[in-house]
Formats: C-alpha cells, structure tokens, sequence
C-alpha cells in the first residue's frame, strides 16, 4: 500500500466518515426542536448535546470496530478520535446558528450552514477519492433532504 493509500484509509476516511454522520445524523433533532419549540436557545441546547454524544458514540464505534491490524486501517484510537473529532464539527457547525436569539434569522442561517456543509462534503469526496462531485452532491443532498422532511414532520 502507498503512503497516500495509507493516509486515505487512516486518516481521510474516519475523518469523512466522521464528518458526513455529524453534519446528517444531527439534523433532524437540530431541527425539529427549533421547528417545535421555535426557541432557538432550545435548538443550540438539544444540538450541542448531539453533537457531542454522537462524537462519543462515532469514536468508540470506529475505535472497537476493528483492531487495524488485519485491515490495515491503523491505529483505533486515532482512528476513533479522528471520526469522533469529524462526527462533533459536523453536527455542531449548523448548531452554532442557533446562538441567535431571533428563531427565523437562526433557522435560515442554520440552513445555510447546512448547505454549505453538504457542498463541502461533495468537494471532499471528489478531493480525496475521485468521486464525481455532482453526484456525491446528489447522494448527501438526497440524505439531507431525507432527514430534513422528517424533522420537519416532528417538528410541526
């Protein structure tokens, strides 16, 4: 294996896979307690705890899921700590927005954010990984749009 391969495995992948679960898997209670409650200060709180616990939950996840040494996947704790590091400014980047006290400007921001995020995904995908960045732009849109109907759905 080459030293890029090995970086790519190592150290891109936990941080991508890290990344694309915080920015996805944290939208939906984002939103559909902002969406509920319409208190912004309810959304940042149910955010952040979100992000954290679903960093937790990644690194330990990505860290006990393989010992790296038949895989070549390298070392677990680093490679949990980099997903976990991913899967926590993923979900805490649209989260952040919610700091505003006024519930549309914050919501409009945090959707913003949360476009931005899925165009960065894409670019990484195509970066690191040669992926066509229309379609990894298809494939995390759709999944936003999933998750962003049902927040909307339990939110209302």
């Amino acid at each position: 294996m080459t030293g890029e391969q090995t970086f790519l495995l190592q150290r891109v992948q936990p941080a991508l896979t890290g990344l694309i679960d915080g920015s996805l898997s944290t939208i939906a209670p984002i939103f559909s307690v902002a969406l509920y409650t319409h208190e912004p200060h309810a959304a940042f709180i149910a955010g952040t705890a979100t992000a954290i616990a679903a960093g937790i939950s990644m690194a330990y996840s990505e860290g006990l899921s393989d010992t790296g040494e038949l895989t070549g996947r390298g070392n677990p704790v680093a490679r949990g700590a980099i997903t976990g590091i991913g899967t926590f400014m993923g979900g805490i980047l649209h989260t952040l927005p919610f700091l505003i006290p006024h519930y549309r400007a914050a919501l409009v921001v945090a959707g913003v954010v949360v476009v931005f995020e899925l165009i960065a995904l894409a670019w990484l995908r195509w970066r690191f990984f040669r992926t066509s960045f229309v379609s990894s732009l298809g494939y995390v849109t759709l999944a936003g749009m999933v998750i962003g109907a049902v927040s909307a759905t339990l939110g209302v």
